[in-house]
């Protein structure tokens, strides 16, 4: 499985790390700006991720933003989000106004910090990246 996590908190990027590197290699990109440019290199490249978790409180660009534009790249390459990259949100902010735009801006999952590891697996069971 081709992964990203965008995350500049290094606890949190070292804790996804280390649970998902037992379904693949996770690339890491410290903010959304550099999430969004990893994910047209992997369009551009013909290998697209097949997870992404983004943070939302990040510099340069916030995980909201990076969402819409990651979808945005998607569709201009004809991929619907239903095809495209299951992109959990994973951050700190545990409120109905951040939750509902991420669901708006099609985000397949929304995780609160700190990452409860069996919820984390559980949904990518849900999402079928894993069995």
């Amino acid at each position: 499985m081709r992964i990203l996590i965008a995350e500049d908190d290094f606890t949190s990027r070292v804790l996804l790390q280390e649970v998902l590197k037992k379904y693949g290699s996770p690339h890491i990109a410290s903010n959304g700006k550099e999430a969004v440019e990893a994910v047209q290199v992997a369009l551009e490249t013909k290998t697209p991720y097949d997870l992404i978790c983004l943070d939302i409180m990040m510099p340069v660009m916030d995980g909201q933003a990076a969402l819409r534009q990651i979808r945005d790249l998607e569709e201009a390459q004809g991929i619907t989000s239903t095809y495209g990259a299951k992109i959990l949100m994973v951050t700190a902010l545990d409120d109905v106004k951040n939750s509902m735009a991420a669901f708006q801006n099609l985000c397949d999952g929304y995780l609160v910090k700190p990452v409860n590891i069996k919820l984390l697996v559980a949904k990518l069971r849900e999402l079928k990246l894993i069995g």
